[in-house]
């Protein structure tokens, strides 16, 4: 091979070489402006969520579902009406707290806000049934909803659904968190909170309420609308009610007397 052939091949080569070199570059830039652009993008994100650390210390005087259920009312010609007293946590009988707790999320003092096991279950269910029939939320990801979004199922809310849930709870404790769902939560039409479900439902304050009473109020959760609390003739509720109170009794938070008492009260 002639000195020429070999320069000329070298040459080629190192074209070639440098053409690479110059794509690789490309595409790392393009890498980069993508990656700048995303960590913008949540940043921007994160800064346009709502401040909650007020929470700690103060109490909401509204949330985004009662302005909603207000709007609803007004399209309908009927004038908005809000049955609602907040209460401490130590005025909520532990009937409910700990019915609320198994009904909607069993694991609230366990998980940092989401609960993965159910959310795959409710996924699969879900998948199976061929539209959405469970949700999978936890008390603090239902928190964030009632408190700052409307209600929806598209993928934005979602997302700020979970990002706030996030903030409540690296900002509060589970205590708080717990005691503001209890106070916040629709238990039917126009009525908000355990106090306001009690009164109106059994005409008792929260912190009386007996087993069997704070049973039904939780297993109306989280479709008041659709469900009542007192009603004894509906198979799907009874058969959800006895469940909640027998975890009760295998996790030792009633005996047997009180369970079958509960049951006898709910004619189940």
């Amino acid at each position: 091979m002639t000195a020429a052939a070999v320069c000329f091949r070298l040459a080629l080569h190192m074209g070639m070489t440098d053409k690479k070199r110059r794509k690789k570059r490309l595409w790392l830039r393009i890498a980069a402006v993508i990656l700048a652009l995303a960590l913008l993008g949540i940043m921007l994100f994160w800064l346009t969520l709502p401040d909650v650390s007020w929470l700690k210390k103060e109490n909401p005087q509204e949330t985004a579902m009662m302005r909603f259920r207000a709007e609803q009312a007004a399209q309908k010609g009927r004038k908005p009406r809000r049955l609602w007293k907040r209460v401490p946590l130590s005025h909520i009988s532990p009937f409910l707290i700990q019915a609320v707790l198994i009904a909607e999320d069993d694991k609230f003092f366990e998980h940092e806000g989401f609960d993965w096991a159910s959310m795959r279950q409710a996924l699969e269910a879900n998948i199976e049934k061929k539209h959405v029939r469970r949700g999978g939320s936890t008390i603090t990801q239902q928190l964030a909803k009632n408190l700052f979004l409307n209600p929806g199922q598209n993928v934005w809310r979602k997302l700020r659904e979970a990002a706030i849930a996030v903030k409540l709870e690296k900002v509060l404790s589970k205590k708080r968190i717990l005691e503001l769902y209890l106070n916040l939560i629709e238990w039917g039409d126009d009525i908000y909170g355990a106090e306001a479900a009690a009164r109106v439902y059994f005409r008792c304050p929260a912190a009386s309420l007996s087993l069997s009473q704070a049973v039904r109020l939780a297993s109306v959760l989280p479709n008041p609308h659709s469900f009542a609390a007192k009603a004894s003739n509906n198979r799907r509720m009874n058969r959800k009610r006895k469940i909640i109170a027998l975890r009760m009794l295998r996790r030792r938070w009633i005996n047997q007397s009180a369970f079958d008492q509960a049951l006898a009260e709910m004619e189940i």
